[in-house]
């Protein structure tokens, strides 16, 4: 049985803990829980700790752990051989996790031969922990992706980072690496591990998109940046309804049943707001709305809606995920393997689809979510804008980046006949005392889109604003034809009546 020692292990060998030697693995803690054994058993039950909530002790000595890492690596790809395409993830994990403990195991036994020091279980324990991490999750971040009070976790650098928790508060977090370097090893490990769907991260290719298990998204930037940047969004609020947005004081019960009449209407909606304003979630809460009997199809470029994850509110839900090519562009200059969300769209015109929803637009996909709301009744998309008529012109922008085919005027009277209505959702960040902060979201603006002959191509009417100061959005005008969304559950009684007592 070898000997992993902290002078014999390589730090070039491992993607995220490739860090130089430091103080011994001493970490105290109180974990228990069952090993779970596959194939042959290992020579002492070291438990598994729980990592939800945890964050790692700067104790843990990250060469060491690395240095497993390799063998364990080693030992299961000679383990599973020509059996790894027939043996699911978590079969692969379970002898993965026996093979950590019958090393650790083993490495314990002939530290107490030598006479050095032993390990306590509690120790060991943790340092199983970690070596799983590393092997098949997130090394150093795992415990805050699996953190249920963090939402967002914001890197600009190894030991640069933020986390913002549930309740809306921003407090500093651990580091994630011992080093940029290391950190930027462990990004380009990470796209490249995916077996479904891995993108590439280098010099040439300096940004990274990445939707990781368990639904969070990894966004991240080097060699183009002073220090990687990386933002992991880990979206908390999956099972929500507008209902729910109410009680989490983002919009008020009338402006909830006007949204919630939209969507059964079969309205098309743009969700708009700055980064992290909670777009996702409000489109989460929106499509709560569609009847359970309809068919829907999602265009994403990397999932986040997760509609087709919840079966007993939408039971028919066709996903799909745009593919980026990898290697050498052919003659059509598209890379190998290159799948969009437009080549999507068009197969899913076969799927009988009563909604198609199409994510997020920064970009080209825009065209995708034009021919989804001129296809289909009732489509959601979302976009950056700092307010509900600016994301019109956003869009507009975005519309001509596709290609010099796409005129000005063409981007308006398509976006005008297409888009209903504008959903702004705005983020404020307010300094604390204790120097963190405090964000709040809320629902700002609903307002009517339609086409129009003025200067701007279109016309809108604020339905719902939020006067300055204030964060719920109130009654203002209500165009005649939207009176019709009364048949739909909306309370045209209580809009009138809130409209004249304002």
């Amino acid at each position: 049985m070898s000997t992993v020692s902290r002078e014999s292990t390589d730090p070039a060998a491992l993607p995220l803990f490739a860090a130089a030697p430091s103080r011994p693995g001493r970490v105290r803690g109180g974990f228990s829980m069952r090993t779970h054994e596959v194939g042959a058993a290992p020579s002492a039950a070291i438990p598994m700790p729980p990592r939800r909530g945890r964050v790692y002790n700067g104790d843990l000595d990250w060469s060491l752990i690395a240095g497993f890492r390799k063998q364990a690596s080693d030992q299961l790809s000679a383990a599973l051989g020509q059996d790894r395409g027939r043996l699911s993830a978590q079969d692969q994990r379970e002898r993965g996790r026996a093979i950590i403990i019958e090393l650790l195991s083993s490495e314990a036994a002939e530290r107490v031969a030598d006479g050095r020091d032993s390990w306590t279980i509690e120790e060991q324990a943790d340092m199983a922990t970690a070596i799983f991490d590393a092997l098949f999750g997130l090394g150093r971040l795992q415990p805050l992706v699996d953190d249920d009070t963090v939402e967002n976790i914001i890197i600009t650098g190894h030991d640069r980072v933020m986390l913002e928790l549930t309740d809306g508060k921003l407090v500093p977090g651990p580091p994630v690496a011992d080093s940029d370097e290391e950190l930027i090893e462990f990004l380009v490990f990470l796209a490249s591990r995916s077996e479904v769907n891995a993108r590439s991260f280098s010099e040439a290719q300096p940004r990274l998109h990445l939707r990781l298990d368990g639904g969070a998204r990894l966004a991240a930037a080097a060699w183009v940046t002073p220090r990687p940047s990386v933002v992991i969004r880990r979206h908390r609020l999956r099972q929500v309804d507008l209902n729910g947005m109410v009680s989490l004081g983002a919009l008020s019960p009338l402006a909830a049943s006007f949204l919630d009449a939209a969507v059964r209407a079969g309205k098309s909606i743009v969700v708009a707001g700055s980064q992290g304003a909670g777009k996702t979630t409000m489109v989460r809460a929106l499509c709560a709305s569609i009847p359970t009997w309809e068919s829907i199809g999602t265009f994403e470029t990397e999932y986040e809606l997760h509609l087709h994850e919840m079966t007993e509110q939408h039971p028919i839900v066709h996903a799909w995920e745009a593919r980026p090519g990898s290697g050498e562009r052919g003659a059509d200059g598209r890379q190998a393997g290159e799948f969009t969300l437009a080549e999507a769209l068009f197969d899913s015109f076969r799927f009988n689809l009563s909604r198609q929803i199409v994510g997020e637009v920064r970009g080209h996909e825009i065209l995708a979510m034009l021919k989804a709301m001129e296809s289909s009744r009732g489509s959601i998309s979302t976009t950056h804008a700092p307010s509900a008529t600016a994301a019109i012109g956003k869009l507009v922008t975005c519309a001509m980046e596709a290609g010099a085919h796409v005129t000005h005027d063409y981007a308006i009277r398509a976006i005008a006949a297409a888009i209903d209505i504008v959903v702004h959702v705005h983020l404020e960040t307010t300094p604390l005392a204790d120097g963190t902060a405090q964000r709040a979201r809320w629902v700002s603006e609903i307002i009517v889109v339609e086409p129009g002959e003025q200067a701007h191509g279109y016309a809108t009417t604020s339905v719902f604003r939020a006067p300055a100061g204030t964060r719920i959005a109130v009654p203002n005008v209500l165009p005649d034809d939207y009176r019709e969304l009364e048949a739909y559950g909306f309370d045209l009684r209580s809009f009138h009546g809130q409209q004249a007592a304002s």
